[in-house]
């Protein structure tokens, strides 16, 4: 791959939505298959009362609309201003008590679990049939498209066309996995 595709593929865009600034993959094709898209907000005629305790709107009572599912709130019930990193979100947005939930459980994923792809990690290999595993260094790539696996051999492998992955943790050293792809 050359090298200007390649930054064609790690460049990114500010934009700015109804819903704050998001950090955005300049060609949407080289998103990361993880990314979320912005939900259509629920018109603003079509929710008189919050849709949550269903407090009525007034002057006092503002509406809101929660940036990941689209619902409108009271402030009561949509306070919560969450990473919402899966739609690229450069600050922490407001969102209701449920999608919060989720936010924090997926940026607590992310954080915990996806770290280790991101910097890279050694992990024994096995392709398809093969019956011989290969130690190889495994990460996403920059744009969370591709595995990235490199060891006696280099692969790059869409994650859309990855269709198991088996983690196998009996009989390794703590940290150690074998995934089968």
């Amino acid at each position: 791959m050359s090298s200007g595709v390649a930054a064609r593929r790690d460049a990114k865009k500010l934009v700015r939505s109804p819903s704050g600034l998001r950090m955005v993959p300049e060609h949407r094709a080289f998103g990361s298959p993880f990314g979320l898209e912005e939900p259509q907000w629920v018109p603003d005629k079509e929710c008189p009362r919050c849709m949550q305790c269903d407090a009525k709107f007034d002057f006092i009572t503002r509406k809101h609309h929660c940036r990941r599912c689209g619902k409108c709130f009271c402030d009561r019930c949509c306070s919560q201003k969450v990473p919402l990193r899966r739609m690229c979100f450069v600050d922490p947005v407001r969102q209701c008590a449920d999608c919060a939930l989720v936010s924090h459980r997926e940026a607590e994923f992310y954080d915990k679990q996806l770290k280790v792809l991101l910097s890279g990690a050694t992990f024994l290999v096995t392709f398809g049939d093969s019956e011989k595993p290969e130690t190889m260094v495994c990460r996403l790539s920059n744009n969370q498209r591709c595995l990235v696996l490199d060891g006696d051999s280099h692969h790059e492998i869409e994650i859309a066309h990855v269709c198991t992955v088996q983690i196998l943790t009996e009989g390794f050293t703590p940290g150690g996995c074998t995934y089968f792809i």
